[in-house]
């Protein structure tokens, strides 16, 4: 009897993937592959690719070592097709397999292509349940049915329910608060250092792959060197431990946080690992609780991670599925800008975005109030067009893949699905930033000034934007005491502020890059 190929995706890096349930060592054969449709649909950030090289490489070695019969191709394999279905005809070919299994894929556009494999390819095809994820896309669509609106606050708290996470015996939720979040946006008044994140020296493997990486992707955005990623499970699990152990008792009061020179702050970077499959979210949330329960964090730290993580990460895989693929047209506010140059190079006098896109060109990272409230909240304020932004954020960000970052930047940031997953646009002043971060210190522009030359851009961004869209917006209660600020505004203060925004918007060079 013949065996079956067991196919491998490069974000499905698990031993307990679905797809090699029942595995038989000896007829059995998993396919692992460096193809170039998936490393160049976008030019993705040089360090992106690096890892997830490493990452498989890695991992198919640890899968050999194991007993198991690996097919791994690497990227400049003579042969190489360069797509899964091609690579997958000739391992069946070559193997003598007409059964695949394969895990559900993390991107719409490779499940439409699997899909077709089974009929294009003669093939017998068993597509399973990524059961990495605590939520099925079947159950999230069950709960989103008949409901007037999807708020993460309600799934997650179901979520906790489902789990036993941070409940009494009573099942009520520990401290008698969903949700602690009140509590998590203090700025850090710094009594000793920020504990430096972990970092790894490449080995042979590694070096191997940052040498493709650099002949290959020489184009491609980002700072390849130097290379410090965790590459494997065994060292993915150092830096989860180090940040329960480090980290994760300043997490919740500074997780809003924003300081000059420090990218990482108190956040556990694990995000590469989780969304790779180096980690699984159970084991993450169950580490943080142990640590909250052994009284080594406080509550509003641990609650605070694992909202991230049981809460907005299964929730936003939720809403990508439950509205793709027409979620990817969307742009409610008819945004049309295209992305600002500086948004490749950081070459630019707002501080906040300099040090921002300056720091993920680095580190393919930025934390989520970076993502959210600086680089989002001026792509919004600024109307650049959801098809730009999606693009840039997919490209630099080592932990990206569409169904996690299409909801978080047309949902949360742009607001282009008009409300379907946010209750308002997520947009702020230049005080916000002031708040949260020491950025303006070092501005060449003037967070007190609200027009003119010298005024920060964003404040009268942020008006202007509430002026484009007042026939869209002005019914959201959520933004009411906007509108009504605005029309307290005399109309030579209204005036001033079109006028600023109109002058600076249209002083942005918008070339493509490279």
């Amino acid at each position: 009897m013949a065996g079956v190929l067991r196919l491998i995706l490069g974000d499905q890096l698990s031993h307990d993937i679905s797809s090699l349930e029942g595995i038989n060592p000896n007829e059995d054969v998993i396919l692992m592959c460096e193809v170039w449709d998936e490393a160049t649909y976008v030019k993705h950030h040089k360090k992106k690719i690096a890892f997830l090289f490493s990452a498989m490489r890695h991992f198919a070695a640890e899968l050999a070592a194991r007993g198991y019969n690996v097919r791994y191709i690497k990227l400049d394999d003579p042969q190489n097709t360069h797509a899964f279905k091609t690579e997958l005809a000739r391992a069946c070919a070559h193997h003598h397999i007409s059964r695949v299994t394969v895990t559900y894929p993390g991107e719409y556009r490779v499940w439409q292509d699997m899909t077709t494999w089974a009929q294009d390819l003669n093939l017998n095809i068993d597509i399973r349940d990524d059961t990495r994820f605590l939520c099925r896309i079947d159950e999230f669509a069950a709960w989103a049915k008949d409901r007037k609106s999807l708020r993460m606050e309600f799934f997650y708290r179901e979520m906790r329910r489902k789990y036993n996470i941070l409940l009494t015996p009573q099942g009520d939720p520990e401290g008698g608060e969903w949700n602690y979040d009140s509590e998590n946006r203090k700025f850090p008044a710094l009594k000793e250092p920020i504990p430096a994140p972990d970092s790894f020296v490449p080995d042979m493997m590694t070096r191997e792959v940052l040498d493709l990486v650099a002949q290959k992707f020489s184009d491609h955005f980002g700072d390849l060197e130097p290379f410090y990623f965790a590459v494997t499970r065994d060292q993915a699990l150092q830096v989860l431990d180090h940040f329960i152990t480090r980290r994760l008792k300043n997490f919740g009061d500074f997780q809003d946080a924003m300081l000059t020179g420090e990218p990482w702050m108190y956040h556990s970077h694990i995000s590469f690992y989780l969304n790779c499959g180096l980690l699984s979210p159970l084991e993450v949330i169950q580490k943080a609780e142990q640590a909250y329960r052994q009284g080594a964090v406080p509550l509003n730290a641990a609650e605070g991670f694992i909202r991230q993580v049981l809460g907005w990460r299964e929730y936003i895989r939720g809403i990508y599925w439950l509205y793709m693929p027409e979620y990817k047209t969307e742009n409610y506010l008819e945004a049309t800008r295209k992305i600002p140059s500086f948004f490749w190079t950081g070459d630019t006098k707002m501080n906040c975005l300099k040090q921002c896109i300056t720091e993920t060109k680095q580190n393919a990272y930025a934390h989520h109030i970076q993502r959210l409230m600086v680089l989002g909240n001026f792509l919004l304020l600024a109307g650049v067009h959801p098809d730009e932004v999606n693009e840039w954020y997919l490209i630099v960000y080592a932990d990206a893949y569409e169904w996690v970052e299409l909801p978080n930047v047309s949902g949360m940031i742009l607001f282009a699905d008009g409300g379907k997953l946010a209750s308002k646009p997520y947009a702020a002043g230049g005080a916000y930033i002031n708040k949260m971060s020491d950025y303006c210190r070092g501005c060449q522009y003037h967070v007190d000034e609200k027009t003119g030359a010298k005024a920060c851009p964003f404040n009268y961004l942020y008006w202007d934007f509430f002026i484009r869209h007042r026939e869209k917006l002005s019914n959201n209660p959520r933004v009411g005491m906007s509108y009504r600020t605005l029309d307290k505004m005399g109309a030579e203060k209204v005036h001033d502020i079109r006028e600023s925004a109109r002058t600076f918007l249209e002083s942005l060079n918008v070339d493509a890059w490279p």
